[in-house]
């Protein structure tokens, strides 16, 4: 176990990491703190030092593109029928469930959202109060990994700390968590001071897992380390960084022709003779007493001011165009255009769909890591062999439809399947009734084992009997398939 003063080093070092000082920058963009909200202006002042300018608008509104460029990539993702871990095997198919169930999903999201927010996070796995393996979404930017070698693959040791609250003197108490793959010790900082041990904790440090019965404690290790990250590329770069600089710009934009349109609302004061010193004070008369002092010879004239609309428009327009292009979302506001066909509709999800194929098959590495830690557990407990060959992932994603073009769709393909009955009965003389009513059972994805009973003899003409009754068992359940589609 890692001692106190090299936990303080690891944590103080950690500060200075490059990799989460840009996973805060993209934080920040998601939670709606862009840079727009610390711009100043400023003027020279007499002496030729550039002070603050407090006496022009300058309103700072940030647009948060980002936020849903992130959360349309995450929704995206998880928007196909659950469950998303499957097996063909029926046994199997209904333990997964209960281990990727609606929980899982949720921790599912949080982890998906801070991979794309941060470039990478983590989930990690415990037992619950049944002794079953859960997993849960850890922020990454609490946690360190540390090993003996910068090369290595798997990590020695991995410290999870987090701010538990704050004291009297607005100083973060932070709590410490060091684990490896047998046990976890607990520690604690207290502001500036250095790190101990964690007085609170019975056992520390103690096994992964530990349980009381009959007021006797026991436990044991899992024999890993039970954090799983997930990257987003190989640099574990935030996606901001790829639209940030357009978004800058657009804020910019927005808010200069907002502070156009309130420094200029009333036009421009020209003031003869003025009898102040100060042309702050001009400012402030004008602004708070809509009046100013003048000599016998003095006048005030206003002028207006022709603010830049449309240039600022344009450019605002041609930034949001770009964000969506280069963020590769969905620009909602570009479907109602009167061109709503599916096929229009699915172009426009093209660049959507690149950006959450290339986070599936990330996704689908690190799940694959969980569900073989899921499949010691079931082998072990109920004395199966199940392997990782036994499970695949679907992630199949829904988007919006015209529902006038699913509906033509549909009447088509009924058309289809309409005459390749007609072509099957108009041959059905040639061969036995069993063949024929197989190929209408397939066409009408009906299971043939459940009519087969009603089939006439071999010697009666189908065809004859297309409306008689041997047929109702076909279109009793051609009608019951009909209704449950609809």
């Amino acid at each position: 176990m890692l001692k106190p003063s090299e936990i303080d080093y690891f944590l103080n070092n950690d500060l200075a990491n490059k990799e989460k000082r840009q996973a805060k920058i993209g934080q920040r963009y998601y939670e709606g703190k862009h840079d727009i909200l610390n711009y100043k202006l400023y003027i020279p002042d007499k002496d030729g030092h550039y002070i603050e300018d407090t006496t022009r608008s300058n309103i700072k509104i940030p647009h948060p593109f980002f936020t849903e460029l992130v959360d349309q990539e995450v929704q995206y993702m998880l928007s196909g029928d659950r469950p998303h871990v499957k097996s063909d095997i029926p046994e199997l198919q209904e333990l997964l469930d209960s281990y990727f169930d609606e929980d899982f999903d949720a921790e599912l999201n949080d982890l998906l959202t801070g991979v794309v927010v941060k470039g990478y996070d983590y989930v990690y796995a415990y037992k619950d109060e049944d002794e079953r393996l859960s997993f849960k979404w850890a922020d990454g930017l609490g946690v360190i990994e540390v090993r003996a070698v910068d090369t290595d693959d798997h990590a020695d040791y991995v410290i999870y700390h987090y701010v538990d609250r704050y004291d009297d003197d607005n100083e973060p108490i932070i709590k410490i968590q060091v684990w490896d793959k047998n046990e976890v010790g607990y520690f604690i900082k207290e502001g500036s001071k250095g790190v101990k041990k964690d007085k609170n904790v019975k056992y520390n440090p103690q096994p992964h897992v530990v349980f009381s019965k009959n007021n006797d404690d026991y436990g044991y290790g899992l024999g890993y380390i039970p954090f799983f990250r997930l990257d987003r590329n190989r640099k574990r770069t935030s996606e901001v960084f790829v639209t940030k600089p357009l978004i800058d710009d657009y804020d910019m934009m927005s808010c200069g022709l907002s502070n156009n349109l309130q420094d200029f609302a009333e036009g421009v004061w020209v003031v003869k003779n003025y009898q102040g010193e100060d042309i702050d004070e001009l400012v402030k008369d004008v602004k708070a007493r809509k009046a100013v002092g003048v000599d016998s010879e003095g006048g005030i004239e206003i002028k207006t001011v022709d603010i830049p609309f449309q240039a600022r428009q344009t450019k605002l327009a041609l930034d949001e165009d770009n964000i969506y292009r280069f963020g590769m979302g969905f620009n909602s506001q570009k479907v109602g255009d009167g061109n709503i066909t599916n096929v229009v509709i699915k172009s426009r999800y093209t660049l959507l769909d690149l950006k959450c194929n290339k986070l599936e098959i990330k996704l689908k590495q690190l799940m694959k890591k969980l569900v073989k830690v899921v499949l010691d557990e079931i082998n072990t407990m109920h004395g199966t062999a199940y392997s990782v060959r036994d499970v695949y992932f679907d992630f199949e994603r829904e988007t919006i439809t015209n529902a006038l073009d699913n509906a033509q769709i549909k009447g088509a393909e009924a058309q289809a399947k309409q005459t390749e009955i007609a072509t099957l009965l108009m041959i059905a003389e040639k061969f036995d009734n069993e063949t024929i009513v197989k190929n209408i059972c397939e066409i009408l994805d009906i299971d043939y084992d459940e009519i087969k009973d009603k089939l006439p003899p071999d010697d009666v003409e189908l065809q004859g009997l297309i409306d008689d009754e041997t047929t109702e068992g076909i279109d009793d359940i051609s009608a019951r398939r009909g209704e449950e589609d609809t």
